[in-house]
């Protein structure tokens, strides 16, 4: 086969010195940037144990249900000893904020710099600031004991998925993911079930990775049954696995 041309100059190929030296300057700028994020995640949240993360939709308001529920169910998750994780912003993310600032542990927000929203919400106590969403998609997983999602869209969606890949793929160790709203979640997972699956794309062991439950006491009662079988917590080669998310 003939040899087509197809070279791509790297930046020390580069004749135009400016050029170079601005594109270096900016790409050595993002990654320093980058590397800031990891390094206050990682010293802010790493004694953070144990946790639980919570999604779920910016735009629902405070009168909701799902929202009061959140609220509840954050409650009594700080109070059982679980520090919450939430996105920081409005909406489920500030329900779970707010019921764990009421609560014995932890309120952390992961609050993300958006164009047009997301300020922080009042109801933290430890608050960290993203430029860049894998990094907080990162903190989200690694410090993680359970994840629990209520309605919510897009980014939502892109949580879950992000979530249930790692687990899927053995990048991440196996914990509880739980759906709150039978009725919101049904159509999806429907979906997977009679679409994904027998199209070959899921396995019905996949899906399994999440169960869906709407009492909150159940959904407390699901974290503590499912680490009755083991310790709280990752085990240090889960740890060492994590390094790698």
């Amino acid at each position: 086969m003939a040899d087509i041309g197809k070279n791509v100059l790297n930046l020390r190929q580069l004749t135009d010195v400016e050029r170079a030296t601005t594109l270096k300057a900016r790409e050595s700028w993002s990654m320093f940037s980058i590397m800031s994020e990891f390094i206050e995640t990682t010293e802010r949240l790493s004694e953070l144990n144990p946790a639980v993360t919570i999604f779920g939709s910016a735009r629902i308001h405070p009168d909701n249900p799902y929202y009061i529920q959140c609220m509840e169910l954050s409650r009594k998750l700080s109070d059982a000893g679980f520090a919450v994780i939430s996105g920081g912003g409005p909406g489920i993310m500030a329900a779970a904020n707010r019921g764990a600032y009421e609560g014995k542990s932890a309120s952390i927000g992961l609050n993300i710099e958006l164009p047009h929203e997301q300020q922080p919400n009042r109801w933290q106590n430890i608050t960290l600031n993203f430029r860049h969403f894998f990094a907080r998609k990162v903190a989200f997983a690694k410090y993680a004991d359970a994840f629990v999602l209520f309605p919510g869209g897009f980014g939502t969606m892109d949580e879950m998925s992000e979530v249930l890949t790692l687990i899927q793929t053995g990048k991440s160790r196996r914990i509880p993911v739980i759906l709150v709203g039978s009725d919101f979640w049904k159509g999806l997972l429907d979906w997977f079930r009679n679409t994904l699956v027998p199209f070959g794309t899921l396995t019905a062991q996949d899906v399994d990775l999440m169960e869906v439950i709407d009492d909150t006491d159940h959904i407390l009662d699901a974290i503590f049954n499912f680490y009755e079988k083991r310790h709280l917590g990752p085990s240090e080669d889960e740890r060492q696995k994590m390094l790698y998310l």
